[in-house]
């Protein structure tokens, strides 16, 4: 039975889509297919790893049979990209897959669709939120990079999403550095938090584009749905208590100086070529008009980078990891920083000038 025929870049990107979440290594064999449903032209794409799920729908069925199968992705996906950009067809034949483009042709082992783990939908959904995909891809980048990996507290591994009043408020820390960055809708609702788990994350990054088309949130107890463009996307949520985000932002901070962010990435990144794998740590001393930025590692080699500063505030002696502060000044892409101290045991913030949306807490470091 004949599944699909048309070009092979219009049955590329839905596979693309879904492809992403699919593990090459998984306990239940069938999580490295997708399930591939047709009915009459409308053809569904879905995979799942069992936390996340994600579908999207192209119209490239043939005849007005109603099939279901499943396949390897990674093989489909591999085949589709060696063919030339020609028409492809997909049939299934005595469980196996035929894909045939031109002269080439080639036999896939299939499972059966109805040993396909399917993610269940929450039966309600506590709050909707509808976004610019533009907009939320900009939430998730400006703090991405401060969520854990493999932290033993889980619920660091992910990011938390706070819908409340006019705000939709995005925040990852480590526990070392904490990212905040928040945006404004229309529309106004009641407090709710959760929080996505970090893959989850990085596969909306990779799926949401740069533009004004909507996407909606619907919020559960324990899962979100995303669905923009022709993508749905499920996730389970992270169970825990994330941290005070509120309590570990300072406030209040005298000594405070405004920078151009390209002119300290780059010391930063010069300083940063004396550091270890083992120990990132730079050391940063301020004075009136000045800081100065120096690195040394265990072959007592060093780095020194003085740059001016509009400042006038107390002088300062204190350590960072240059990763945390290399993550945020990459993410940014702002002309200028400001870069607010207490002393050398306290965190230090870093905003943007004339923007409360943003902060961007580091932990100092012994050096």
């Amino acid at each position: 039975m004949q599944l699909v025929k048309t070009q092979r870049d219009t049955l590329l990107r839905p596979l693309q889509i879904v492809s992403g979440i699919v593990e090459r290594r998984h306990t239940l064999p069938i999580l490295a297919n997708i399930l591939i449903r047709k009915s009459g032209q409308d053809v569904s794409f879905l995979s799942t790893d069992i936390e996340v799920q994600i579908t999207t729908h192209a119209k490239v069925g043939v005849g007005g049979d109603v099939a279901a199968t499943t396949v390897a992705a990674r093989k489909l996906l591999d085949i589709l990209r060696a063919l030339p950009d020609d028409e492809v067809s997909l049939s299934l034949t005595n469980k196996r897959m035929t894909v045939q483009s031109g002269k080439s042709r080639f036999a896939l082992q299939t499972l059966g669709a109805e040993e396909f783990p399917i993610v269940a939908q929450a039966e309600h959904y506590n709050a909707t939120v509808t976004l610019p995909q533009k907009t939320l891809k900009h939430l998730f980048n400006m703090v991405h990079f401060s969520m854990a990996q493999q932290d033993i507290r889980y619920y660091l591994n992910g990011l938390l999403l706070v819908v409340e009043g006019k705000n939709v408020i995005a925040v990852a820390t480590d526990g070392h550095r904490l990212a905040f960055c928040q945006v404004a809708t229309e529309e106004s609702f009641p407090k709710h938090e959760v929080i996505i788990p970090r893959k989850t994350i990085l596969e909306l990054q990779r799926l949401l584009e740069d533009t004004d088309e909507p996407v909606q949130l619907d919020i559960a107890n324990n899962q979100v749905k995303l669905t923009f463009a022709d993508i749905e996307l499920i996730s389970k949520l992270v169970e825990g208590k994330f941290p005070d985000y509120t309590r570990v932002v300072p406030r209040g901070y005298k000594n405070s100086f405004t920078m151009g962010r390209e002119q300290l990435l780059r010391a930063l990144q010069r300083t940063a070529i004396m550091t270890s794998d083992k120990f990132k740590g730079v050391r940063c001393v301020l004075s009136p008009g000045s800081m100065k930025i120096s690195s040394t590692n265990a072959d007592q080699e060093e780095a020194v980078e003085e740059i001016e500063i509009d400042y006038g505030g107390d002088s300062v002696d204190i350590g960072f990891n240059v990763s945390y502060l290399l993550d945020v000044l990459n993410n940014l892409k702002t002309d200028s920083i400001t870069l607010s101290l207490g002393d050398a045991n306290s965190s230090a913030l870093i905003t943007v000038p004339d923007n409360a949306d943003f902060k961007y807490v580091v932990m100092p470091m012994r050096i």
